[in-house]
């Protein structure tokens, strides 16, 4: 009963909460944050008395089913906390908006859908709901209704629709082979796969989870959807919203390919490529929501780096496990407040680009510890939480770099990842310090709006002043806190919690850090002073030297699109004309090519030809054209049975 509640509760209250809202604003705030708190309840009621499996047959053919613990329950709990603090928020951030109605609705839904991923049974579950959380989340990119937030919108449904598409048809494969789409029917199943049918399923779920992760090649929708949405809805896409991709890719990996080391190479390289290229291009951005949300992609590629380490390591693969789940909660808490932070500043200042808001934190100390405090936790700075997950994905390479080397195997690809890992730290560190430097320390922008009263509320200061103190108190009783979620959720990822405790701020793993500092530093000194940056008339502003020609959106995918709908237009009128030929041909068959009606005669004559406009026996319309086609396929399809 209660996970049919956590499920479909949010949904039903969605239902009420739009004529609320509409009528009364108030109102409709007090209802949508009562939901969520009865949401955070339910979970935790879960979290201390885990809830039996949960089935509803005959849904969607094969039913639905519903379930609950270790990484499951994590995500979910940490799903109700998010959607708890964005609700606190949301009222100040709405208050002089337009169809706030319309986002709590979706909202609702949206959080009933991800939670039936975070706790689906099986993955015809997971999928159902996924795709319900894909269309319902869309609203949130579209909500402002500008041409920039409906392109963005339209990117990210192109997506999610791709990728579902192409998720579903993986599942058709796997249940084909498998006879079940349940964890374990999976896992005792795909041994009777071969290897290629089996990675070919495992890269149609790559693609449908990876679409939503905002991974390489897919990520396009990420930093073009962030700017364009309301800061509460971006801390949800890209705190957790993006984690329900990774959840289905580590299903994928430890239950479809477990001991398959050849899935742990293949998922490495976009990985990697996610990982450095999302901090290259935060480096380069100009924009503070488009600059956290390549921060994202980037930080969605160190949590898969750390699932294909799990792959590869197998049994062993423990501190990559925990890096995993770790590093999921972490970017979690440093998103929510880093979007909640840029949600203050846009208030305040009504532009995101970093010329406009240069110095708005000036004088601001609350803002810019609960800023400085995700920056240094999602930078590895020590004693935060970043550095604790970080640490153990780092460690996680070097383990099996060190195996390969025992074995005698080539391990230069390893070490390339793993330089690539301690680069990609440091442009962290990078762009952040420099976030941090015009938003706090650089002189205040000429002209920069200035709202009369408070810069933020008390609930956004709460939220902020509680997400700043956990991310040091997670960092520093690792051992306590965060090694003991860790372990819960390995469950799920079939490998053991480490036997021994991991010595976080020992010379060997403080390197790494130092290694990743010291990098970002040279990058900041570089990049973000001197070629990032103009000097003119002693005042600076910040440039975008990023080529637009390298858009993959603009410059690939779009043109690519264009060609595949002209080619599909082609042979949809090639047999259109088939079809069309053969009727029209049959007509004038019939009436032996006359050009022109044969009319009843007159004054006495048999016939007589009309010298008006003839008339075709047959209107052509697109009803008429449709009919044609239709019948040159029949026709297709019948000299092709014959043939065999």
């Amino acid at each position: 009963m209660r996970l049919c509640l956590l499920v479909f509760m949010p949904i039903a209250a969605a239902v009420g909460a739009y004529p609320l809202a509409r009528k009364n604003a108030r109102a409709g705030n007090a209802f949508v944050l009562g939901v969520t708190v009865l949401e955070l309840a339910l979970m935790l009621c879960v979290l201390v008395r885990p809830a039996g499996a949960l089935a509803l047959p005959g849904m969607y053919g094969m039913g639905l089913s519903f379930t609950c613990g270790s990484l499951r329950s994590v995500l979910a709990a940490c799903a109700c906390v998010m959607w708890l603090c964005t609700a606190l928020v949301s009222p100040e951030y709405f208050r002089d908006a337009e169809r706030t109605q319309r986002y709590y609705m979706f909202y609702l839904w949206t959080l009933g859908a991800l939670m039936g991923v975070f706790l689906a049974g099986d993955l015809l579950t997971l999928f159902v709901f996924f795709e319900i959380m894909s269309f319902t989340s869309y609203v949130w990119v579209a909500q402002n209704e500008t041409p920039e937030a409906l392109r963005a919108s339209e990117t990210y449904l192109f997506i999610a629709v791709i990728g579902g598409l192409t998720m579903l048809m993986g599942l058709f494969m796997l249940y084909h082979g498998c006879g079940s789409l349940t964890l374990e029917g999976i896992a005792a199943g795909a041994g009777s796969l071969s290897m290629g049918r089996r990675f070919a399923v495992g890269v149609c779920l790559l693609v449908g989870f990876g679409a939503k992760a905002g991974m390489f090649p897919l990520h396009i929708w990420l930093p073009k959807a962030h700017p364009v949405a309301p800061a509460p809805a971006s801390a949800l896409l890209s705190g957790i919203l993006t984690k329900s991709g990774v959840f289905g890719i580590i299903a994928v990996s430890c239950w479809l390919f477990e001991g398959v080391s050849g899935w742990g190479r293949l998922l490495l390289v976009p990985a990697v490529i996610t990982m450095t290229l999302g901090a290259l291009l935060a480096v380069f951005s100009t924009d503070l929501k488009r600059t956290l949300a390549c921060s994202s992609m980037s930080q969605i590629g160190f949590i898969l780096t750390g699932v294909s380490m799990l792959n590869l390591l197998g049994a062993h693969g423990s501190l990559a496990a925990c890096g995993t789940v770790l590093h999921i909660i972490n970017h979690s808490l440093i998103k929510l407040t880093l979007f909640i932070a840029a949600g203050v500043v846009y208030l305040n200042v009504h532009s995101l680009d970093l010329n406009g808001i240069r110095g708005f934190g000036r004088g601001k100390p609350l803002l810019m510890l609960a800023f400085l405090s995700g920056a240094c936790s999602i930078a590895g700075i020590p004693g935060f939480g970043g550095y604790i997950s970080k640490t153990l994905l780092h460690e996680s390479i070097v383990e099996y770099i060190h195996a390969l080397s025992l074995a005698g195997a080539a391990v230069w690809p390893y070490k390339l990842a793993e330089w690539l890992f301690l680069i990609s730290g440091g442009l962290t560190f990078a762009y952040m310090a420099r976030l941090f430097y015009i938003i706090f320390l650089a002189p205040k922008a000429d002209g920069q709006h200035e709202k009369q009263g408070p810069y933020m509320g008390r609930p956004t200061a709460a939220v902020l002043a509680l997400c700043a103190l956990a991310m040091p108190a997670l960092g520093l009783s690792a051992p306590g806190t965060m090694d003991k979620i860790a372990a819960y959720a390995c469950e799920f990822m079939r490998v053991h919690a480490p036997e021994h405790a991991v010595q976080y701020f020992s010379l060997t793993n403080l390197k790494g850090a130092a290694i990743s500092i010291s990098i970002g530093i040279v990058v900041l000194a570089l990049a973000g002073f001197v070629l990032l940056t103009r000097y003119e008339n002693g005042q600076e502003s910040y440039k975008n030297v990023w080529p637009a020609r390298l858009d993959l959106e603009d410059s690939v995918y779009r043109p690519a699109l264009r060609g595949l709908s002209y080619i599909g237009a082609i042979a949809a009128r090639a047999v259109e004309t088939f079809g069309a030929v053969i009727i029209y041909g049959a007509v004038d068959l019939i009436f032996l090519g006359a050009k022109k009606s044969v009319t009843p005669g007159r004054d006495g004559e048999f016939t007589a030809y009309d010298e008006q406009k003839p008339r075709s026996s047959i209107e052509r319309s697109f009803s008429g054209d449709l009919l044609s086609a239709v019948i040159g396929i029949a026709i297709i399809l019948a000299f092709v049975l014959a043939a065999l």
